[in-house]
């Protein structure tokens, strides 16, 4: 019962949790992932990310204010053009880390496929 106790108050508070899975839900979109993944890449005009990923700069632009708004992306200004990167190193070290996580999944669904044993 002690160790029960020692590990539900190593738990982050509720303020942390309720922020962590707010961004999560702001990750659940294939949109907004797909510009942080460009984003990974560098610096990118509005108009970059737009063609890239075949949407109205408006449209681009909303998701770039949620983005913003949960400090995963960062706008530079320079004259009427604002340029985006991601936020920080956790950004992009977050996007790796379930990359890599969802290419395991996927090895391991190949490999149960082939009766093939394999621990995770």
């Amino acid at each position: 019962m002690e160790e029960l106790k020692s590990q539900i108050n190593a738990l982050p508070n509720e303020r942390v949790i309720s922020s962590v899975a707010e961004t999560f839900r702001v990750l659940g979109d294939p949109t907004r992932v797909s510009i942080l993944f460009l984003l990974s890449l560098g610096e990118s005009p509005v108009g970059k990310i737009s063609q890239a990923l075949n949407m109205t700069p408006s449209a681009i632009s909303h998701q770039l204010r949620l983005l913003r708004s949960y400090h995963l992306v960062k706008r530079r200004r320079q004259g009427k053009e604002a340029y985006y990167s991601l936020e920080d190193r956790h950004v992009f070290n977050l996007l790796r880390e379930f990359q890599d996580h969802t290419a395991h999944g996927i090895i391991v669904e190949r490999i149960a496929g082939t009766g093939i044993t394999t621990s995770h």
